[in-house]
């Protein structure tokens, strides 16, 4: 990682920085932040000859090697700053983002109505499915109208909204509507086109980026590596969202593994929102993988809710849980997230 010495570089200095690029036939990739534009070394960064040749530029403060394959994700960058989610401190306070699987344009009050009861049980941010991925092509798909229901409902309840983006047409609208954070399902959490599309339409925003982990997907690199196509095409606003895997188990959707939580934490800094109504498939079963996911250690759940489950259409009517388990899931998560975190500060 290469910091320079100043906010920004000449445009001759950058072109003296990546002629040395070019003669150890490597990228460096810049990342815009908060009032400094830094590098990423894409490619192998062992040359010693190399790093003395960047280190000699009197414009470049110093350089950061990172010998893991992701440069922006691993745990020893510093340069990424602190964010907030509805006025908490992302990593610092248990997160919670609740709402419908799907949102039903036919029925847009009922959209309305869970959104404004998520946010007296206490969510940070409502979430909501304007498209949705189905194996069977004569299932719901979505409907772009679907997506003024979600801003009306950010504009009620002056609470953030989280929903999936498929292809590149949908994100073009959400970043138009200035979406707070766009979710990356289990089924696109490996198209490194879109992802790395997601990163660059979305690059020097405040937008965040939530990726699932992919049903096949093996281990936690290759996890971290899917989030660093968004953050290396200039967005590392990204969250890791564990949401069950294969193999499934008998009565649960998936295979519950909030478990890896602390696992990617001894690799990254990004923050850990785990999922557990696509984790177990089942509302009753959904508090118990909530609350395992905060013992753990993770920075936030994910949550189906719905104020009347039976009317809604999706995974609604069998995962989501009532406002009024919700409310209570979030007290509950966030004080076993605290309790989690002073063990873990004493130990």
């Amino acid at each position: 990682m290469i910091i320079p010495s100043k906010s920004e570089l000449s445009q001759a200095e950058t072109e003296e920085l990546f002629a040395i690029a070019n003669d150890f036939g490597i990228e460096f990739r810049p990342i815009s932040g908060h009032g400094r534009t830094i590098f990423a070394i894409i490619g192998d960064e062992r040359s010693d000859l190399l790093i003395k040749r960047i280190e000699g530029l009197e414009f470049i403060d110093k350089v950061d090697r990172i010998q893991e394959p992701y440069k922006i994700l691993s745990k020893s960058n510093k340069t990424i700053k602190q964010r907030k989610i509805n006025g908490k401190i992302v990593g610092e306070e248990f997160l919670i983002f609740g709402g419908q699987c799907a949102v039903d344009p036919e029925n847009p009050q009922l959209f309305l109505e869970t959104a404004h009861a998520c946010k007296e049980a206490g969510v940070d941010m409502i979430r909501g499915g304007v498209w949705k991925p189905r194996t069977s092509p004569y299932s719901f798909q979505g409907a772009n109208k679907s997506l003024d229901v979600l801003l009306q409902a950010r504009k009620e309840t002056g609470l953030g909204v989280v929903t999936e983006v498929m292809d590149l047409e949908q994100v073009k609208l959400c970043v138009d509507a200035k979406v707070d954070c766009f979710q990356i399902g289990a089924r696109n959490a490996l198209n490194y086109k879109l992802l790395a599309q997601v990163g660059e339409l979305t690059a020097e925003t405040n937008m965040n980026v939530l990726i699932k982990r992919s049903i096949h997907m093996g281990k936690m690199e290759e996890f971290i590596l899917a989030a660093e196509y968004i953050a290396g095409n200039g967005n590392p606003n990204v969250f890791l969202c564990p949401r069950g895997t294969l193999p499934a188990v008998d009565g649960y959707r998936n295979y519950p593994d909030e478990c890896i939580t602390p696992l990617l934490k001894e690799k990254t800094w990004a923050p850990v929102i785990v999922d557990p109504s696509h984790s177990v498939g089942k509302a009753k079963y959904v508090p118990h993988a909530a609350m395992a996911a905060a013992s753990y250690g993770a920075d936030g759940c994910i949550i189906e809710a719905h104020c009347q489950p039976k009317r809604g259409i999706g995974d609604d009517p069998k995962q989501s849980v009532t406002p009024d388990v919700l409310g209570q899931l979030v007290k509950d998560c966030r004080e076993l997230h605290l309790k989690a975190k002073a063990f873990r500060e004493s130990h």
